[in-house]
């Protein structure tokens, strides 16, 4: 699992880096939101931890940013915080973190949240697998399209690529029209 680390305090994040590095993790440090937002567009991390109080852009905006990036392989944001009390944690979630810790991060229990962190990107990647399914009807053949309307596979597929087709009968249907 590949880990972004965005915590603007050094020896923290060092601490922190050290021990997930210990137990396995492949970790990437940021020193800031920004350096932490760059980061996350090149590396694309599965696990995100972000401080909520940071230089240029703090962790609320960070996972914000994430949120709205809307790329293919959903992203575990932690929050990582000083910061206590549910109107933090409400703040944290409503910006669209999946958990919330409090400082000093117990490393115990944020091995348990990784264990979730990684069940959450499972079932992620299995949805998005099933969303590229494409709902066929097996009489007609008409595929749904995403108006609700139904439509023939090769116009479906004509309209997603911008191919053309040339009806050709096969060797099997040609022999059965003989």
């Amino acid at each position: 699992m590949k880990i972004l680390l965005a915590e603007d305090e050094a020896l923290s994040s060092f601490v922190l880096a050290t021990r997930l590095r210990k137990l396995g993790y492949e970790v990437i440090q940021a020193v800031d939101g920004r350096e932490g937002w760059t980061l996350y567009k090149s590396e694309q991390p599965d696990v995100v931890i972000t401080d909520w109080m940071m230089p240029n852009i703090d962790g609320l905006e960070l996972t914000r940013m994430i949120r709205a990036d809307r790329r293919p392989a959903y992203p575990y944001v932690i929050i990582l915080t000083a910061l206590s009390g549910k109107g933090s944690v409400m703040e944290g979630m409503t910006a669209g973190a999946d958990d919330f810790m409090t400082k000093p991060c117990d490393i115990e229990l944020l091995t348990a949240r990784f264990a979730v962190a990684q069940r959450m990107l499972n079932i992620h990647a299995e949805l998005t697998q099933l969303r590229g399914l494409l709902p066929i009807c097996p009489d007609c053949r008409k595929i749904r399209a995403g108006d609700e309307s139904w439509v023939p596979l090769d116009a479906f597929i004509a309209a997603q690529s911008g191919l053309s087709f040339c009806p050709t009968k096969c060797p099997d249907c040609r022999s059965e029209n003989s």
